[in-house]
C-alpha cells in the first residue's frame, strides 16, 4: 500500500472510533472514561486529517487551506500557484489507482 493509502487507513479507522464513542456518549454523556477517548481519538483524526491535506489534498472542507495543502505541488493542476486546493487529487472515493 502506498503512502496515500496508508493515510486513508489510518484516517478511517480513527474515524470509526470517533463515530462509535460519539454513539455511546450520545447515550453516556457523563461517562469521564469515554470522554477521555473522545477527545484522544478526536484530537488524532484532526492532526491525520491536516498531515494528509498538506501531502495530498483536503478531506474535509475544514481543512482547506490554500497556503498550506499540498505542499509537494505533486497532487494538483495547480503547482506552486495558490488556489483552492479542495480541486486537487483524485477524489478518495473515486478509486483511481486502487487506493481505496
Amino acid at each position: 500500500m502506498d503512502k496515500r493509502g496508508e493515510m486513508l487507513q489510518k484516517i478511517n479507522e480513527i474515524s470509526f472510533t470517533v463515530n462509535d464513542l460519539t454513539l455511546y456518549l450520545d447515550t453516556h454523556p457523563t461517562d469521564e472514561n469515554a470522554l477521555a477517548a473522545f477527545s484522544q481519538a478526536a484530537n488524532e483524526r484532526k492532526n491525520l486529517l491536516e498531515a494528509y491535506a498538506k501531502e495530498f489534498e483536503p478531506l474535509t472542507m475544514n481543512c482547506v487551506c490554500p497556503d498550506t495543502n499540498n505542499q509537494t505541488g505533486s497532487h494538483t493542476s495547480y503547482p506552486a500557484k495558490k488556489h483552492f486546493t479542495w480541486v486537487d487529487g483524485p477524489i478518495p472515493w473515486d478509486n483511481r489507482g486502487g487506493v481505496l
